[in-house]
Formats: structure tokens, sequence, C-alpha cells
């Protein structure tokens, strides 16, 4: 069954990422949530009409949840989670780091998931006990056994960063490690985790649709995905810790360290 969800999914994803490569090559219609860093494209709002007119198409009883609001609530117990454009900023600047990312859920069980990058065709899949892949090769998180030999990514909120508690965690992990990324979508920071690009990942405060297909994605390549106390990560929660599952406990370890000097 989640193998139907799974193929539904992609072709949607891959029909929004067509729309997002061909607003790339177009002036750029902007404008803004609530103040002037959050921004939302042309682009953000044709990719989330085309998915969310599929899905309700294909599944009319489930209920979507989608970044730019126009989803739909209905009574059932699956719910598909939306980012039409993950990385609106990169797209803005045209740094070609953003995706289409789509998750279902069955309460809280997700089922399926994809993540696609439509500028370098990389498309991330997964179903719920019949793992992941990249581009329909099987893919699997990476076999780095320590921090000190991890390359780590994290990502920032777009307003009030100066409040994020994340720059002391960024430096910190710094230090600790081979390096950290800023790449600015978390559901492609998730996915590289998946493939063994990234040893780790970790945000705050981070939206459902930011993280349900990546979650889903990490834990079908063989990653642990959970708060930084290291119990089940909750979509929506207050932070978000994907690893390779090797490194994990070192992970947690560091950020309570951090979190015990910062208070």
């Amino acid at each position: 069954m989640s193998k139907n969800y799974l193929e539904a999914a992609v072709e949607i994803a891959q029909e929004s990422g067509k729309i997002l490569v061909e607003e790339l090559s177009r002036p750029l219609d902007i404008r803004y949530k609530g103040d002037e860093v959050d921004l939302v494209t042309q682009a953000d709002k044709r990719s989330e009409e085309r998915i969310v007119a599929r899905l309700t198409k294909y599944f009319p009883d489930h209920a979507v949840a989608a970044e730019e609001g126009t989803g739909k609530e209905t009574s059932s117990e699956f719910r598909w989670h939306v980012d039409p454009l993950d990385g609106t900023t990169n797209f803005a600047h045209g740094y070609p780091c953003f995706c289409v990312s789509i998750a279902l859920a069955q309460r809280d069980t997700l089922l399926a998931a994809v993540v696609f990058n439509p500028f370098y065709s990389e498309l991330f899949t997964a179903a719920r006990g019949e793992g992941a892949a990249f581009n329909g090769r099987r893919i699997h998180v990476s076999k780095v056994a320590s921090l000190s030999t991890s390359l780590l990514c994290t990502g920032f909120p777009v307003r009030n960063r100066k409040a994020s508690p994340n720059l002391q965690y960024y430096g910190d992990f710094t230090q600790r490690s081979h390096g950290v990324r800023r790449d600015g979508s978390a559901a492609l920071d998730l996915a590289c985790v998946a493939m063994g690009r990234f040893d780790a990942f970790w945000e705050f405060n981070l939206q459902k649709w930011d993280t349900a297909a990546g979650v889903l994605l990490v834990e079908e390549a063989g990653g642990r995905v959970s708060d930084f106390e290291g119990k089940p990560y909750q979509l929506g929660g207050p932070v978000v810790l994907a690893t390779n599952g090797l490194i994990h406990e070192e992970m947690c370890l560091v950020a309570r360290e951090i979190s015990r000097r910062s208070a």
C-alpha cells in the first residue's frame, strides 16, 4: 500500500520540480510573510497549488498540511506534509540547494517520503519497512564512528537569528568535528544524512513539513532520529537530531553539555 503512496508522491514531486526549474529562469515575484526576511516566491505558490491539487485528486479523503496554507483538513487519519519549496532563500538567490518535500503519515507513523532537488535531478525516496533510495538505488547512512571525524550540518531560522540558541551549538560542534555546513534546506540536509554525505544534522524549531520526509529517509537508511535527550523525535518538536546512529550518543552528550553551560 505504501508503495502506491510513494509512486504518487514521486510523480507529484517531479511535476512540481519542473515548475521550480521553470520559475528559476524567470524574474522573481516575491512577497513576504510577516517580516522582510521571510520570503515567499511565485514558485512556492505554484508548486504548492500543483501538489495539493494532485494529492486531492488521488487521495480525496486525506488531509494535506502545506507550508503556504493551501492544504485541507479532513477527519482522515492520513495526512500529507508538504513543503513545496524547501530552501526558498537559496532559490531566490539562484543557489541550487532547494527541493520539494512530500511525506505521508498515518496518525504518528510516517509511511512514505520523497525529497526531490529538480536542479540536479536528485530523487530521495523511502517507504516504511522498505528502505531508502537515491535515484532508485538503495542508500545507507555513513559508517563514521566518531564526532571528531564527522561532517555535520545545521540550519538557522529566517527570523530572530540572534535569539536562536543554535549559535552556541554551531560554534562548539564546529570545533569538535571536521566541520559544520549550513545549506539552507532542512529536507535536503536530512536526505544527505540518509545517504551518508553528512554524518549528522540538527536544528531547532522546525515545522512538520520541514522534517517529515527527511526523518523517514534517515530511519529507513539505518540512521537514528531523536531530540537532544535521545528521546524519540516528534514532528514539530523543539529540536531534531538525525545521525548515522554511530555518533548519536556522542552528539547528545555534547548537546547536553552545551545546554548546561548556556543555562
